[in-house]
């Protein structure tokens, strides 16, 4: 339990996602905790993968290629870049690391697999006469890489990480998180707040007016970024890793069958909760529109960033407006670098206005670098991280795994 203090406790939230981009490092100023949650960003830097990163990445994330001493590697590997981004991140903002008090690591996932069911069944086999047990081949899990204890002996800062598979003990799907984080810092008491990650999957968090953390809905509406950024580096041969401005999408003309048939696509209409990633929208997803050859480059990304809106769009008339009254949409992540489809978000979602969480104090790029930092404070609170209403758990629970640091805090302010 952290010791009563009015300073606020200096956090570093790290973060790589679904695009393979890089390492997201926030550093944040957190005081207190849940409803009385405050946070300020005091810096905030993505440090780009090199490209032979983000192709170990890649290949370790693929069923076909990501064998066990690949996965191994990776891990020890990544460990090793997002503790030089967490001592980056504190020298950019003129921080020694003995003053930074925490480290919240999300890691890189490489696979995740929500509510994964199979045929068969396990039997536990006990000593000669003991009776045996038979075990349901039914579960969620989840696989983030990032070595926390590299990260925690490199800087000597406690950090935790892994936070998701906790949620799935817990019945949940171990996503989205982050709506715990819109949660304690964008509700409000008298509008309703739609708020929108676009990162390689889409995610919204809706919060009523004055809601609760029980009125919360969050889930992953479908692709983001994803399918963008793969269309462009199958178009490219890996030359380029997404569309800039959506340039090449706006020059294009969209396929309506096309965008009528992806948006039959049966995990639109699951009911939340939901989530889920590139084994649902990655690489093969982009393999498999490319294979049918019948539309140019431009056409074919202009229906891909139709289709992502319209995804968007079509779940929270489906999920959400039967729950209460969106008065406006605040986006983050790096699919509002895209204009053509922000435009086209701007367009679904008209009259509701769509505003940046730039507007909020919270950088778009930043958003859930932030997140994390918060999530690891709560959890050295000893507070849950998670929303039941947003991930399908049972219950609330503490995430992630704590990895004691070596350095103490100036001022002996810490856990």
């Amino acid at each position: 339990m952290p010791r009563r203090s009015s300073q606020p406790h200096l956090v570093i939230g790290l973060m790589s996602g679904t695009s393979f981009d890089g390492v997201a490092a926030a550093l944040v100023a957190v005081q207190g905790a849940g409803l009385a949650t405050r946070a300020e960003l005091r810096a905030f830097e993505t440090f780009p993968f090199p490209p032979a990163v983000r192709r170990v990445i890649a290949e370790v994330s693929s069923p076909a290629s990501g064998t066990v001493d690949k996965v191994c590697r990776a891990n020890v590997l990544l460990g090793e870049l997002f503790a030089e981004a967490a001592i980056a991140i504190a020298r950019k903002a003129g921080v020694p690391l003995s003053r930074i008090a925490l480290i919240g690591s999300h890691g890189q996932t490489i696979h995740h697999l929500p509510r994964e069911k199979t045929s068969g069944v396990f039997s536990l086999k006990g000593p000669a006469g003991a009776s045996q047990k038979r075990l349901p081949m039914s579960f969620s899990s989840t696989l983030q890489i990032g070595e926390p204890c590299v990260i925690a002996e490199r800087t000597g800062v406690t950090t935790v990480a892994d936070f998701r598979p906790r949620d799935m003990a817990v019945g949940g799907q171990g996503a989205p998180l982050v709506p715990y984080v819109d949660y304690l810092l964008l509700r409000h008491r008298r509008r309703g707040r739609l708020v929108l990650n676009l990162g390689g999957i889409a995610n919204v968090t809706h919060l009523p007016p004055a809601c609760r953390a029980a009125d919360v809905l969050a889930f992953d509406t479908g692709p983001g970024n994803m399918l963008l950024d793969a269309l462009v580096s199958l178009f490219t041969r890996g030359r380029r890793t997404y569309d800039r401005d959506g340039a090449m999408a706006a020059r294009g003309v969209v396929s309506e069958p096309l965008l009528r048939r992806l948006l039959r696509h049966p995990y639109l209409r699951r009911r939340p909760p939901k989530s889920t990633g590139r084994e649902e929208f990655g690489v093969p997803f982009a393999e498999r529109l490319l294979r049918e050859g019948a539309l140019s480059r431009e056409d074919l990304l202009a229906t891909a960033a139709a289709f992502t809106a319209a995804s968007i769009a079509d779940a929270c008339r489906r999920f959400v407006a039967p729950r209460g009254r969106v008065d406006e949409l605040v986006a983050s992540g790096g699919g509002c670098h895209n204009r053509t489809l922000m435009r086209l978000l701007a367009e679904a979602f008209a009259p509701v206005p769509v505003r940046l969480s730039d507007e909020f104090g919270i950088p778009v790029d930043a958003k859930e670098a932030l997140a994390f930092a918060i999530l690891a404070h709560e959890t050295m609170a000893g507070r849950p991280g998670n929303l039941p209403s947003a991930t399908g758990a049972r219950k609330a629970a503490v995430l992630g795994k704590i990895v004691p640091g070596r350095r103490r805090r100036e001022g002996g302010v810490g856990w």
